[in-house]
């Protein structure tokens, strides 16, 4: 893990800048004390971080369960009340991995987790834009349809132009001009720039020219407003004193355990999701382990309750942040944690002199590659079964919120799978033969629900022994599946499995194996 120092440090700096404003923000929108927010943030990091598995997951508070903690701080009638929720929720949490419920995480399909990534992608390049010219009502991290102050993602864009701030549009543009510079030249020509990422040096930038401008130049330099907040606390006695702590007189309340089950079923699907988008996203191809993130979100619920932050789940815009910095290992996730908690303590001057506009095109950075047009062709040319499920999540996403998008794709994807299910049988039949060679007999069809029970038996299989994979009965295997098929050819030498595939479908499989090397090579 240490290894990997190089990378993970400039990466963690990054998620670091990302992650202040947005745990602010949704702390905030949640109707919870600022602290809250960064406190859940640096639980995220350093517990959950310390936990899990996830290579380049990172944690913290979501914006997709800032209505239920809002509604429900209300309900209860105070946020120490909230707190043994979220203990409670974190318990709940740690049963639901040790009883092996991560395995939900295998039912996604990936057209719907593309189209999660997707629509995520254009959300975070619409919700930037006001921020990008100085109009900042809506809060950081917020990627609902509707927003707190009234208007929607679009019609904010028409609302923003009463608002425009000059220094907020030139801030934005150096910025994003400096971010485009390292992006497209400066690091294909020296791995310093690698290490000195973009995103650093524009913050830096924003940073200097607050300073100079409030002393030379008042009129240019920005408004409170246009600059990150990070509460100020005299000395690490005074940020120890914001600590809230549960009311535990409240746990025979009925309610409470009806915020804590609704919090814990809502935060682990988001993190099931987010594990998904994340490994698709990971450019080494490692798996985490979904019962173990199960686990280490509860055990981050609840600490983060017992010392009063927001509930936390893995989330997708901060991961993407991190492996488009170039991170490693966990150890991205961990440092950016402690960053957190040491510059809330020491530099929370500093911090907020950082502006939103330049973090703002940081995250339209992070947009643009979650929702590259290209993506979009390669989609249409899987065929309509890949393409209506991902078009309709987007649309869902973009046009509703994050689960309801993935409810939306999910129903689209079912539909679709269902109009291809002309005949059912068993997803497949494992037959041991002599001594190590095992073979597995795929069924007539199979369907992305066949995923977990595929990936167990694969995953199942033992080092040194010699697979056939039989599909000459299969007359349809899933997008899915195959691309399961594939990883676990790609990675079987390493483990000294010997792997024979048959039929036709198998010579597909094999394909696109051989299209996968070459683009490795390539690359």
């Amino acid at each position: 893990m240490f290894r990997n120092f190089r990378y993970d440090v400039p990466a963690s700096i990054v998620v670091f800048f990302v992650a202040v404003p947005l745990c602010l923000g949704i702390a905030l929108a949640s109707g919870a004390p600022l602290y809250a927010g960064l406190i859940a943030g640096i639980v995220g990091g350093i517990v959950v971080g310390a936990l899990s598995n996830s290579a380049l997951g990172v944690t913290g508070p979501a914006a997709g369960l800032a209505v239920i903690v809002l509604t429900s701080i209300q309900q209860l009638g105070s946020f120490e009340v909230f707190l043994v929720a979220v203990v409670l929720a974190g318990i709940m949490q740690i049963v639901l991995g040790m009883m092996g419920a991560g395995i939900i995480g295998y039912y996604f399909p990936s057209s719907v987790i593309k189209g999660m990534l997707t629509g995520i992608g254009i959300i975070i390049i619409l919700k930037q834009i006001p921020h990008a010219v100085g109009y900042d009502a809506d809060y950081e991290g917020d990627l609902s349809f509707r927003q707190a102050d009234g208007y929607n993602t679009f019609s904010e864009l028409s609302h923003m132009l009463n608002y425009i701030s000059p220094a907020a549009v030139l801030v934005a543009v150096v910025s994003f001009s400096i971010l485009l510079l390292w992006e497209l030249y400066l690091v294909k020509k020296h791995n310093l720039f690698k290490l000195i990422q973009g995103p650093l040096v524009a913050v830096i930038f924003g940073i200097a020219y607050e300073v100079v401008t409030r002393k030379y130049f008042p009129a240019w330099s920005l408004d409170v407003e246009h600059l990150v907040s990070v509460p100020v606390a005299g000395s690490f006695s005074s940020f120890i004193s914001n600590f809230m702590f549960p009311k535990w007189s409240a746990i025979a309340n009925p309610d409470v355990w009806v915020v804590a089950v609704t919090l814990a079923i809502v935060a682990s699907l988001e993190t099931l999701l987010s594990v998904e988008a994340t490994d698709r996203l990971d450019p080494f191809g490692r798996k985490t382990d979904t019962n173990r993130e199960l686990f280490a979100q509860g055990a981050g619920n609840l600490i983060s309750g017992l010392i009063g932050g927001l509930p936390v789940t893995q989330v997708i815009v901060r991961s993407s942040a991190n492996i488009q910095s170039g991170a490693r290992t966990r150890m991205s996730t961990i440092l950016h944690g402690m960053l957190l908690l040491v510059s809330v303590v020491a530099i929370p001057h500093i911090l907020n002199l950082i502006p939103l506009a330049v973090l703002a095109t940081v995250l339209f950075v992070v947009g643009y590659k979650l929702a590259k047009p290209e993506l979009f062709r390669q989609m249409y040319r899987l065929g309509y079964s890949q393409f209506l499920p991902f078009i309709a999540t987007i649309l869902g996403v973009v046009f509703t919120d994050l689960l309801k998008g993935i409810a939306i794709g999910l129903g689209v994807a079912v539909m679709v799978i269902l109009r291809n299910s002309y005949r059912n049988s068993h997803a497949l039949q494992k037959e041991p033969a002599n001594g190590k060679k095992i073979r597995i007999v795929l069924a007539e069809e199979v369907i992305f629900l066949n995923k977990a029970a595929i990936a167990r038996e694969l995953n199942a299989v033992p080092e040194g022994s010699h697979v056939v994979i039989d599909m000459s009965k299969t007359l349809f295997i899933d997008h899915d599946v195959k691309e399961l098929i594939d990883k676990f050819v790609a990675q079987a030498a390493e483990k000294g499995i010997h792997v024979e595939l048959n039929s036709m479908v198998s010579a597909e499989v094999n394909r696109t194996d051989s299209e996968r090397r070459k683009f490795e090579k390539v690359a």
